[in-house]
């Protein structure tokens, strides 16, 4: 356990520019800080003849430094890959030792025995009855059982196709590179000839016949490929359902895996029965990519996706924009990424090919909000085609999502205003010029208007109004009253709102929504005090909690670092807020601990420009040493000031 828990201080160490305290990496792994300066300490040990050290920052923690990088990668590499003789390795957390377990079942072709399974990786048995739950879980996925036999143990049976998609999501680690990572248990006899005469294969036939695979794509092939051969040398075949097989023969995808197989057939010696020819084709079916034109627009949009799939993006981004108001929408390339990674995968949804994403926590860790827009762009897949999306899928997604986002980011544009006087052109003109000429080049001033004809304006493009006299607050676009003869402090509360610096943050976070410092034990307990305080102000309806859980049930708002960032799933209140509970001791959230809990709530049929608060909430979510500071904030005034100084403002 020791182990564990050094590679989780290693790693927040390697990922963190300041000091981390000993408090908080105690948190973190859920232990005393005493145990934390241990392990710091045996972990020291252990790193220093590797170029590594470990300093002891007076009053503000542990901080790494890397003295020789060769060194410390070739320590990397050997640290985490402990191999077994049995090219497995010692499982020491719950998570890794169902891995262990799921691996062993698919790679076994006789009955396993729990005390056998126990000894090999020095557990007891009550503890590897209880991990099977887990196993059973992932299992119950790929619709594989664990048959048990008396006297004789335990043994995964399967649909042969099911069995395969496994054992290519767990026998395999994805994140390291495939020609160096085939476990001899299964490859023993496969030779790295073999294996590169394969590839090359799967590589000429889908460049001459125009289809563009990613590099995991075709790992992935190639490792089904071995499978299949492995498999068949066993005595196991495949089934399909027959009208699943009548439908992949009559695609192109189909004449191509058949190819495939007749080369590699000569060159490994074994005859594929036609399913094979298929499997190999739903493959090709389900990775399947195209490159998008350059310089895009609605024509090649329209050229690149056929009208179904076109139709599915415009739901996902309606769903998307309607929920959290990125403004991506109109996004070309985000289109075209969506369409064709779309295509492909619901293929595989289709065949129930469930693709493992070995960037999942980074993914939510990093762009939490992309994340968030994945699992709505997940719903809009699923009430479209019936197909129920899993996280692994999610992540992709968010990927294109937060593309855009980032690109929306860079292209932003000037800000737009509309001048608001009570009448009279002169006294108008005079506020608009002076303005335009004040703020040449951070705000766009499309125009003026009379207040009595506001109503008569279209304001969907308008970031906000400068107006010299009090408009009703009935009018969704943000409204800054100033002078009819713009004074100085006219043109710094302009500024400040250009900026969103301080402003901001106070509109964010408001005295009455901070709770801080309190003693919950349970994330039960914590999102039931927020909700009746924001019942209590009139914030909420008796829904909210409700739906804050139906969230949850898709995926954890815990995002790391100590962070959950619970929310509805669709919009719940009038306002736009957020409500802050820090804690004085961590509290498990979602398998994770969590110390943070900021409630976001969106308005309902939301046009305020958002993008501040979320890039705000993500600095949070990705700054260890910011997060300290935080939970550590007394006041609301002390709170506040560790956020402006983050900011820098």
């Amino acid at each position: 356990m020791s182990n564990a828990r050094m590679k989780y201080i290693l790693r927040e160490l390697m990922t963190s520019e300041a000091p981390l305290t000993g408090e908080y990496l105690a948190n973190l792994n859920q232990v005393t800080t005493r145990t934390t300066r241990n392990d710091v300490k045996e972990l020291n040990n252990i790193i220093l003849e590797y170029g590594t050290l470990i300093h002891s920052v007076m009053g503000q923690g542990y901080q790494l430094e890397i003295i020789d990088d060769h060194k410390f990668r070739l320590f990397l590499r050997d640290y985490f890959d402990e191999e077994l003789p049995h090219g497995s390795r010692y499982p020491s957390i719950p998570e890794e030792r169902t891995e262990y377990l799921i691996r062993r079942f698919l790679l076994s072709n006789h009955y396993l025995k729990l005390n056998d399974l126990a000894d090999e990786i020095f557990v007891s048995k009550s503890t590897i009855q209880n991990d099977l739950k887990n196993v059973k879980k992932v299992l119950d996925h790929y619709d594989i059982n664990l048959e048990s036999r008396p006297g004789h143990g335990l043994k995964a049976v399967g649909d042969e196709l099911k069995l395969r998609f496994c054992m290519a999501e767990y026998v395999f680690d994805r994140t390291e590179e495939l020609q160096e990572r085939l476990p001899e248990e299964l490859f023993s006899s496969f030779s790295k000839k073999d294996k590169n005469a394969v590839l090359q294969i799967i590589v000429d036939e889908v460049k001459i016949n125009d289809i563009t695979l990613s590099d995991i794509a075709i790992n992935n092939l190639l490792i089904h490929l071995l499978i299949a051969y492995k498999r068949i040398k066993d005595g196991h075949q495949i089934s399909l359902y027959q009208t699943d097989f009548k439908e992949i023969t009559e695609q192109r995808e189909f004449k191509v895996a058949d190819r495939i197989l007749k080369k590699v057939e000569q060159t490994l010696e074994v005859t594929f029965p036609e399913e094979e020819v298929a499997y190999v084709a739903i493959h090709l079916l389900g990775t399947k990519m195209v490159s998008a034109d350059e310089n895009l627009n609605e024509t090649n949009v329209e050229h690149l996706i056929d009208p179904t799939t076109r139709e599915l993006v415009n739901a996902i981004l309606i769903k998307i924009e309607d929920k959290m108001n990125l403004k991506i929408n109109r996004d070309q390339e985000l289109m075209v990424a969506l369409g064709l990674h779309l295509k492909p995968a619901i293929n595989r949804y289709k065949y129930g090919m469930n693709i493992r994403n070995p960037m999942l926590n980074d993914i939510k860790r990093n762009y939490p909000f992309a994340y968030e827009a994945g699992i709505i762009a997940g719903l809009a897949i699923e009430e479209h085609t019936g197909s129920e999306i899993d996280e692994n899928e999610i992540g992709y997604l968010a990927l294109h999502i937060g593309a855009a986002m980032e690109r929306n980011k860079m292209n932003a544009q000037p800000k737009r205003c509309l001048v608001v006087c009570a009448s009279g052109l002169g006294s108008s003109q005079l506020l608009f010029y002076r303005i335009k000429s004040k703020f040449e080049g951070k705000l766009e001033v499309v125009g003026t208007t009379e207040y009595y004809k506001l109503n008569q304006y279209d304001l969907s493009s308008i970031d906000f109004i400068i107006s010299s006299v009090p408009i009703p607050d009935n009018i969704s676009t943000p409204v800054l009253e100033v002078n009819a003869i713009l004074g100085k402090q006219d043109i710094e509360n302009i500024e400040s709102y250009l900026n969103e610096n301080e402003q901001s943050i106070y509109e964010y976070f408001r005295p009455e929504l901070m709770h801080l410092r309190k003693d919950f034990d349970s994330k039960a307990s914590v999102l039931r005090f927020m909700s009746e305080r924001l019942q209590e102000l009139g914030l909420i309806d008796d829904t909210f909690l409700t739906s804050i859980y139906e969230r949850e049930e898709f995926a954890t708002t815990a995002y790391g670092n100590l962070v959950a960032i619970p929310h509805p799933i669709t919009p719940h209140s009038d306002e736009t807020f957020l409500s802050v509970c820090t804690l004085k001791s961590p509290i498990t959230w979602g398998g994770k601990p969590v110390q943070f809990v900021c409630g976001l709530s969106v308005k309902r049929n939301s046009t305020e420009d958002l993008q501040s608060m979320y890039e705000m909430l993500g600095r949070i979510i990705d700054s260890p040493a910011l997060v300290q500071k935080l939970i550590k904030a007394d006041t609301y005034e002390e709170f506040v000031k560790v956020l402006l100084r983050d900011k820098g403002t």
